[in-house]
């Protein structure tokens, strides 16, 4: 595929510049938590949800709850909080999702739900979760309100229609609900989406404080994430009342049938590396991630060039692109996307079957979710990581210690049937 025309050496003395803000401030550690969960095999009927739930969870192909599903639906459809740490690809979504479904009133007419996230593409991904769960509940209405779309068209919908749930980010709706164009009152379920990377921001943080403070004091408080550190934890309670904690435990985030390697090699290496491997590789869909903004746009025109049919996704893109790159991979228009962390975390893509950390994570916690957009809900994946600096070679050990698991160096060959279904 590769056109030997191309300059594979573009990339490489392309300047850094980071995308998304640092972690400004840390609090004090928690208490660790052992609340491990057993996976169950019995069917959803178990939790006594409503029909209309049950006939759409059918409809959806699920048939017995993941292990997170089995501990915090039944705690969290009786109306108690929830904090909740488990890998990526686990359906911790659908928990929430169906707990505001299965207790929501919808002869109320006011926003009862509020769920946050922090992206507009994890946004617009609940909002999918919601509908295709509700499709038998049509008098429950749910909108999305997210930045970069026009304000106006947010407050003429609030207006005319106020929706039983609204999920959205912090910004947004902060500033739909300080303008009054966004009623609170009456909220009884608020829910954080990849609740670290919105509590551990301190700009994002105040956003969502501000938002919690114009809800009212009797409220049910959901928080989920994939990664969680410690020191968030305590952050995390300050919102909640004796929560229900399921922490699944560092050792057991093994990310099953997912192949990890790695590949020792030169910056100016990278590119024809790269093109290399999509040559070779057999896969479904692949998200190759960089570290920057710049990077992410001259490593897609390059792969273009060398005519593989690419595309590119980061934060700078105007809101419609940014909405229908992310449809259009989802629905499979798109089967190689070269991105930026925007796509590390979070959102959910069933075909996605080969990970490739151009640029190595900066930490463990990044390099945690950005493999696990490969291998989700126990299907098989290949996560390959390009490793060119002391600093990666210090996070790929970091992930080795921590998750007790050895990635090798990439072989010569890899036998397709260890990162394909059959």
């Amino acid at each position: 595929m590769a056109d030997d025309g191309v300059d594979l050496n573009e990339l490489a003395a392309f300047p850094e510049e980071e995308e998304e803000t640092k972690p400004t401030q840390k609090l004090a550690v928690a208490k660790k938590a052992d609340t491990h969960t057993t996976i169950h095999t019995s069917g959803f009927r178990e939790f006594l949800l409503k029909p209309e739930l049950l006939r759409a969870i059918s409809e959806c192909g699920f048939e017995h709850p993941s292990e997170v599903q089995h501990a915090c639906i039944p705690q969290a459809v009786m109306g108690t909080d929830v904090i909740c740490q488990a890998k990526s690809g686990m359906g911790k979504t659908a928990v929430f999702t169906l707990a505001v479904l299965q207790r929501l009133d919808p002869s109320e007419k006011k926003v009862m739900a509020l769920i946050l996230c922090h992206t507009r593409e994890l946004a617009y991904q609940i909002k999918h979760e919601f509908d295709r769960f509700s499709k038998y509940l049509s008098a429950i209405k749910s909108e999305v309100f997210y930045g970069g779309a026009p304000i106006a068209q947010h407050r003429q919908r609030l207006a005319q229609d106020p929706p039983h749930i609204v999920i959205g980010t912090p910004g947004r709706i902060n500033q739909l609900a300080r303008e009054k164009n966004l009623n609170l009152g009456g909220v009884k379920y608020f829910i954080l989406d990849e609740c670290d990377k919105m509590l551990e921001t301190l700009d994002m943080r105040k956003d969502v404080q501000e938002i919690f403070k114009q809800t009212p004091h009797e409220k049910q408080v959901m928080m989920f994430s994939a990664t969680l550190a410690e020191d968030i934890k305590p952050v995390c309670k300050r919102f909640m009342h004796n929560p229900l904690e399921i922490y699944i435990a560092a050792e057991k985030i093994t990310l099953h049938g997912l192949v990890q390697y790695y590949v020792q090699l030169k910056e100016e290496q990278k590119n024809r590396k790269l093109v290399d491997l999509l040559d070779a590789l057999q896969f479904n869909q692949v998200i190759i991630f960089v570290k920057s903004v710049p990077r992410a746009d001259v490593l897609n025109k390059l792969l273009q060039e060398c005519k593989f049919p690419s595309a590119v996704h980061h934060g700078r893109l105007s809101q419609d692109d940014r909405i229908a790159t992310y449809k259009k991979f989802k629905e499979f228009g798109i089967r190689i996307l070269v991105s930026t962390n925007v796509f590390g975390r979070g959102v959910d893509f069933e075909r996605v079957n080969v990970v490739i950390n151009y640029d190595m994570a900066e930490d463990i916690d990044t390099y945690l979710h950005r493999v696990g957009r490969a291998g989700r809900f126990g299907t098989k994946g290949l996560a390959i990581s390009f490793i060119s600096t002391d600093e990666d070679s210090q996070v790929l050990n970091s992930v080795q210690q921590k998750f007790v698991v050895n990635i090798p160096q990439l072989p010569d060959e890899i036998d397709a049937a260890t990162y394909m279904n059959a």
